[in-house]
């Protein structure tokens, strides 16, 4: 999908090296204090890594509809949008983003991606009721991100995350299929 300044794209078996990379041998691993810091990331083999990201190429393969996709700016692959079932029986998803090179940060690209990810997963699935994030409070980028894309706060839980020693809120945001048919409506009926 091409969007103005991102493509998002499946990910392929190299692109799997360089998340490892990004994730485990980058200089800049900055990432890795806002995506989920809660969340120790267990060190693995490349090898390892591998077989558990090989369901992004799975669903390549079946070509179902996607878990993660790519985002590439200037030609390189920079980061992920992904997504999993918080509940499948009521067509709750979760998603999320990453950028995993800094300098990529508060340049608009990560809006364009995520506003994308967020569309591809309504238009391709028919079911889906709701898209949420979960982030702490902490994380105010990406909070800023998901309202820019429609998303509502709709939960927080106070002091249960622990962040480098300091307590923080868990935030719960979330849009509804509704909301977003309404939101694309308007933004068609402005561009006309």
């Amino acid at each position: 999908m091409q969007g103005k300044r991102v493509v998002l794209r499946d990910v392929t078996c190299e692109d799997l090296d360089r998340l490892y990379e990004y994730t485990y041998l980058a200089e800049d691993r900055e990432h890795r204090n806002w995506n989920g810091p809660y969340i120790p990331i267990p060190e693995r083999t490349r090898e390892v890594f591998r077989k558990d990201h090989q369901h992004y190429l799975d669903a390549v393969a079946a070509d179902a509809v996607r878990i993660c996709l790519g985002i590439e700016i200037d030609g390189e692959l920079r980061g992920t949008v992904t997504r999993y079932w918080v509940d499948e029986n009521t067509k709750w998803l979760e998603i999320g983003i990453v950028l995993y090179d800094s300098r990529n940060w508060s340049g608009g690209y990560g809006t364009e991606a995520f506003q994308m990810w967020i569309d591809y997963l309504f238009a391709e699935m028919d079911d889906i009721v709701r898209l949420g994030i979960a982030t702490w409070s902490g994380n105010e980028r990406m909070m800023r991100l998901a309202a820019r894309c429609g998303m509502i706060e709709e939960g927080r839980m106070r002091k249960a995350r622990i962040v480098r020693g300091d307590y923080y809120d868990a935030i719960k945001m979330g849009i509804l299929r509704e909301e977003w048919e309404a939101k694309t409506s308007q933004s068609k009926q402005k561009s006309m």
